[in-house]
């Protein structure tokens, strides 16, 4: 069993560009395996209930609506918060993790979101509703970024795209079940059972702490040399174990790159400064587009086509489905076509889709059904495969602070999406609200068109030295 330390590493202790260049060439010989598995699993768990809570409210706003009398105004208020605390979760949990660990901020998200949940179920009134949702988004929006992240950083660059995607599945799935779960449970119960039974995964705390070991890259990247090399070790035998023989021969270590300086300097400089700008573009406009219509559909089916409470959440529902439906498609098919291609076309292909229901002003719910059924395919795939792309950009020393701050425009777009549409529709524009959607995708495709950059079957070290 060969689990020492490679020469490189072992010749220059104090080396951490070294040691960290030695670690990514043993994780290039790790078959994939049960133990990649379980950690997807663990960690995905709790990304999908982290999803899970993100559009919660979409499906909760028509009671709470009706429960406190509220307007359009303090509706989009209601809907918005959340996303304005995803915003500054995803600002701050980057630049903490690259300071404390990857696990240790997955964990601390859960815990703080689940307790929010609970305390949701407790609110009488908008106000306090709307503080606690803005504290559960920073978990939220701390702990989605992070997971990428890790999850990342610890796959080999053969079959990347498919093993993260099918990672990242989860999310979507959780939007989805979400859907289904509020279908099924709010017109039954009310809005607060709903809640109440999204502060469950607390108890997935335990299992990542216990479970889920800290990225060896990262360890390594800190100085934390002799535990990154343990961690390393152990998880090689732990392949070594699940797969009953020896791992394949250590391939030399790349010479590593000089240690760049970290932080917001490095990342908005030179190459990864305008890797920034481009994926932050494409962020922002896949998530306007994308939450610009899921997080009204439901209100817009009630309120424009006067349909009731169960067959509005269903027709949003099967939006969302379709949306899973198009992630799983890019999850399959990202190797092989490229991060790029598949950033351009389906951007362009939302446009498409968004387009024709813009020209007939939406004249009925089933022409919305359908036509934002199907944008939903190309933007749910968008927006998955940049979950992929970006810490595939930059360094260990700032991968999730890049992927944090690409997640900020994220949630950006999350923010804007649904009040840009709102104030559209308030004044019952319904075509224009689709259109400019449309506009926005396209915005995005010619965005990845003029500056993405091909990062299929590259190590990590030789995308982002």
């Amino acid at each position: 069993m060969t689990i020492d330390a490679p020469r490189a590493a072992r010749g220059r202790p104090g080396d951490s560009a070294a040691l960290a260049a030695a670690i990514g060439a043993r994780f290039e010989r790790l078959p994939l395996c049960r133990w990649q598995v379980m950690v997807r699993l663990i960690v995905g768990t709790a990304t999908f209930f982290e999803a899970f809570d993100q559009l919660l409210i979409a499906y909760a706003l028509p009671q709470l609506r009706t429960e406190w009398h509220l307007g359009t105004g303090h509706a989009t208020a209601l809907m918005t918060v959340g996303s304005i605390g995803l915003l500054v979760g995803a600002l701050v949990s980057g630049r903490l993790a690259d300071r404390v660990g990857r696990v240790k901020v997955i964990a601390g998200c859960i815990a703080l979101a689940s307790l929010c949940n609970l305390a949701l179920t407790l609110c009488t009134s908008p106000e306090p509703f709307m503080a606690i949702r803005f504290v559960q988004g920073t978990a939220i929006g701390g702990e989605v970024p992070i997971a990428a992240t890790f999850i990342a950083e610890i796959t080999r660059a053969h079959q990347r795209g498919r093993f993260v995607l099918l990672f990242e599945l989860v999310f979507p799935a959780g939007l989805t079940a979400g859907a289904l779960v509020a279908y099924w449970l709010v017109p039954l119960l009310g809005w607060r059972w709903m809640f109440g039974l999204a502060a469950l995964p607390a108890l997935l705390c335990i299992a990542v702490v216990r479970c889920v070991p800290e990225s060896p890259r990262w360890l390594a990247d800190h100085g934390k040399h002799e535990k990154a090399l343990a961690t390393m070790a152990s998880i090689e035998e732990k392949v070594e174990r699940a797969t009953g023989a020896p791992l394949p021969d250590l391939r030399p270590a790349p010479p590593a790159p000089p240690h760049g300086t970290g932080g917001l300097r490095e990342l908005l400089s030179g190459r990864y400064g305008k890797r920034m700008l481009v994926i932050g573009l494409l962020w922002f406009t896949g998530y306007f587009a994308n939450y610009g219509i899921t997080s009204w559909l439901p209100t817009i089916y009630g309120a424009r086509f006067h349909l009731d409470l169960s067959t509005a959440l269903l027709y949003s529902t099967v939006t969302s489905c379709a949306g899973l439906l198009g992630c799983l498609i890019v999850a399959l098919t990202v190797d092989r076509v490229g991060r790029r291609n598949t950033l351009i076309w389906c951007m362009a292909a939302a446009a498409l889709c968004l387009l024709p229901l813009g020209l007939s002003a939406g004249s009925s719910a089933v022409g919305v059904l359908i036509w934002t059924s199907l944008a939903a395919v190309f933007l749910f795939g968008t927006n998955i495969c940049l979950y992929l792309y970006t810490p595939e950009l930059f360094p260990t020393r700032i991968r999730a602070l890049g992927a944090s701050v690409g997640g900020a425009m994220n949630r950006l777009g999350v923010i804007l999406g649904p009040i840009v549409v709102g104030t559209i529709y308030a004044d019952g524009a319904l075509g224009t609200v689709f259109v400019t959607l449309a506009a926005v995708a396209l915005v995005g495709s010619l965005t990845a068109l003029a500056g993405a950059e091909e990062t299929s079957g590259r190590t990590l070290e030789d995308v982002a030295p």
